[in-house]
């Protein structure tokens, strides 16, 4: 039997906790995946290391001035590409069967956009593709092509393995609850950046791990499941699973319930998704059946935690709401990590905005960038009037 040719990979924001979790996982599986592409937006002298490690044909960066240290720096043969362009370009690479899309933030859409125009297969972990161009990414996908590197999503797409789109009933979401689970909304006034860092069971950048903190992953996380999954908002549910073993369920019609667990390493999502619909070889260790332990399950305090529900608020509006909502969160936990805005403030400021929010007339990518333009200005004005506020007091 002749062997199947190495799959071609472009790791986009290969610098990243998750981009470099990938390459792991490539490396650990050479005749299975070659890498022909890298990008990222920075972080230079490990992009240079990862180039001479992997040999891809193409690398990209986005900042220029770090430009040329990198050229001198990478392996003889290795095309350089340089500017806002660059990763996008790099989306649709010459032998790139799948595009891992790892790239942090809103900048990540016109990649995910270029990969599925390509004919790429998309293996997606950056959710602001689907959070703030949701309708315009799902116009462009075929059925399959985007195969989500998310642990709860691939949890749900492995669940939804064992029966019919129609005998689906519900799906259910896990959260750890994030590091102030059980705490009232006084207690959270007083929480600082380092406070919600603190994740208790996953290891994460500091946005998403605010967004955790905050519950407004979750949210994102719902919007993502009713775009990649086509399962309607009331049919989506989410609770509270300290633990982080059971990452997602799905309930079919008959009553019954099939859960994906595994322990919290994100290196499983992301080989599932780079080998789909095959499993790759043994990538994390098995959870430990003989061992006594329990698996606990919640609901979620929504009044305390109220971005989820505004989460779901701006996808059930649909067309550029989510990119509202999105861009305004952006802007108020990078406000909360600089000490400038309270924990309780990024909720207050995500909801003036999507409330002022107004649907453009035509929806289309131009449209969707000038909503997150405006929100981000509004969002800025916003912390910039509480901070004053407080400082009066």
């Amino acid at each position: 039997m002749t062997a199947r040719p190495a799959t071609g990979v472009a790791v986009l924001g290969s610098t990243g906790s998750v981009g470099v979790q990938a390459l792991e996982v490539i490396q650990a599986a050479p005749r299975r995946f070659r890498v022909v592409a890298l990008a990222a937006r920075r972080s230079a002298a490990t992009l240079a290391a990862q180039a001479r490690a992997l040999r891809p044909a193409a690398v990209g960066l986005v900042e220029e001035e770090q430009a040329a240290a990198l050229a001198a720096e990478l392996p003889r043969g290795c095309r350089l590409a340089v500017g806002p362009e660059a990763v996008a370009g790099l989306a649709a690479a010459d032998g790139a069967e799948v595009v891992l899309n790892a790239v942090t933030g809103s900048v990540g859409l016109a990649p995910t956009l270029r990969a599925l125009e390509a004919g790429r297969r998309l293996a997606l972990a950056n959710k602001e593709s689907l959070i703030v161009g949701g309708e315009l990414v799902a116009a462009l996908a075929r059925p399959g092509q985007i195969v989500p590197v998310d642990s709860e999503h691939s949890g749900l797409a492995q669940c939804l393995r064992a029966g019919r789109p129609e005998e689906v009933a519900r799906l259910v979401l896990t959260a750890s609850g994030g590091p102030f689970r059980g705490r009232s909304a006084a207690e959270l006034a007083a929480v600082t950046p380092a406070d919600a860092l603190a994740h208790p069971t996953w290891a994460m950048g500091p946005v998403i791990t605010v967004n955790s903190a905050t519950l407004m992953n979750k949210g994102h996380e719902v919007i993502e499941a009713h775009l990649l999954f086509g399962v309607p908002y009331d049919r989506i549910e989410v609770v509270v699973h300290p633990q982080s073993v059971v990452h997602a369920m799905v309930e079919w019609r008959d009553g019954s319930t099939v859960a994906q667990l595994s322990l919290p390493d994100m290196r499983l999502p992301i080989g599932l998704a780079l080998g789909w619909p095959d499993r790759p070889g043994r990538l994390v260790s098995p959870l430990d059946w003989s061992r006594a332990s329990s698996l606990e399950f919640q609901p979620v305090d929504r009044a305390t935690f109220p971005l989820l529900d505004l989460a779901v608020r701006a996808g059930r509006l649909g067309g550029a709401a989510p990119a509202a909502l999105n861009a305004a969160n952006e802007e108020a936990v990078a406000a909360f990590l600089a000490g400038r805005l309270p924990f309780p403030g990024i909720a207050a400021v995500v909801s003036r905005v999507l409330d002022e929010h107004r649907p453009p007339a035509r929806l289309d990518l131009e449209a969707v960038l000038r909503t997150e333009r405006s929100s981000r200005e509004r969002a800025r004005t916003l912390v910039e009037d509480l901070t004053a506020s407080r400082g009066t007091r």
